[in-house]
């Protein structure tokens, strides 16, 4: 390879975990399958403020999250799957109503066979942050808005509705701490969150029982997605670790 990695609804397929202690289950619930859930547009919410639209968490992590979750994405249009630390991607199979899914399956149709998840992550993250913003622009959930001084102006994606912004952080934020099941749509961007380090703001006050929880979750989930979850955890270690050292 030469420039590639080689260099809001709940609806989800039924969860699989292993079973949880009785006294209370750390378990995910599934609804009847409608169309592909786009995970990315949830993640976005959540890393980043929902009236201002600044960012919760740096940049590398923001960027390796959301590619992350579009490969979820991807993933729940049965598209790709993971194994052995690889992404397959099948060639056969529903074309993605969705545009972003359609550009990145395009480009990952053009690549060898199971290139490894995290050089995956770490060239979809190039762009990923810019594109699931442009994708929820058109959707009408973000707008565009300069800031920034005359000599350093910068774009800047603010929510049209604050309300529909919030409700991923306070729905979530809520479960995990009231340890409800969740619909496997939530687990996933549980894991997000965890494995981007969002989790610190998400439960701030709460006690040990939320983060417990939290961990089991993302524990007793099945593959593909532990694989996924721990190469996003490395990548963002990674890039915490650059951040510190530069």
């Amino acid at each position: 390879m030469t420039t590639s990695p080689a260099g809001g609804d709940e609806h989800t397929r039924p969860a699989h975990h292993a079973p949880a202690p009785a006294h209370r289950p750390a378990r995910a619930v599934a609804t009847a399958h409608r169309q592909p859930p786009l995970i990315a547009n949830d993640f976005y919410f959540l890393a980043h403020h929902d009236q201002t639209g600044q960012p919760r968490l740096f940049p590398a992590a923001i960027s390796l999250g959301l590619a992350a979750g579009l490969l979820m994405e991807l993933h729940y249009a049965g598209r790709i799957s993971f194994s052995q630390g690889a992404v397959h991607v099948w060639r056969d199979g529903p074309t993605p109503e969705d545009w972003l899914q359609h550009k990145i399956l395009d480009r990952m149709l053009t690549e060898p066979q199971n290139t490894p998840v995290r050089q995956w992550l770490s060239y979809l993250a190039t762009t990923a942050e810019e594109q699931v913003a442009q994708r929820m622009t058109q959707a009408g959930l973000l707008r565009e808005q300069t800031a920034g001084p005359r000599w350093r102006r910068r774009t800047v994606y603010v929510p049209t509705d604050m309300n529909a912004a919030a409700w991923p952080w306070a729905r979530l934020s809520q479960q995990l701490r009231n340890r409800r099941d969740l619909f496997e749509h939530d687990v996933l961007l549980a894991g997000l969150v965890l494995r981007t380090q969002l989790d610190t703001a998400l439960l701030d006050g709460a006690s040990w029982l939320a983060r417990d929880y939290l961990g089991r979750l993302i524990r007793q989930l099945w593959p593909p997605w532990p694989e996924l979850l721990g190469e996003l955890g490395a990548a963002v270690g990674a890039a915490v670790l650059s951040h510190r050292t530069s």
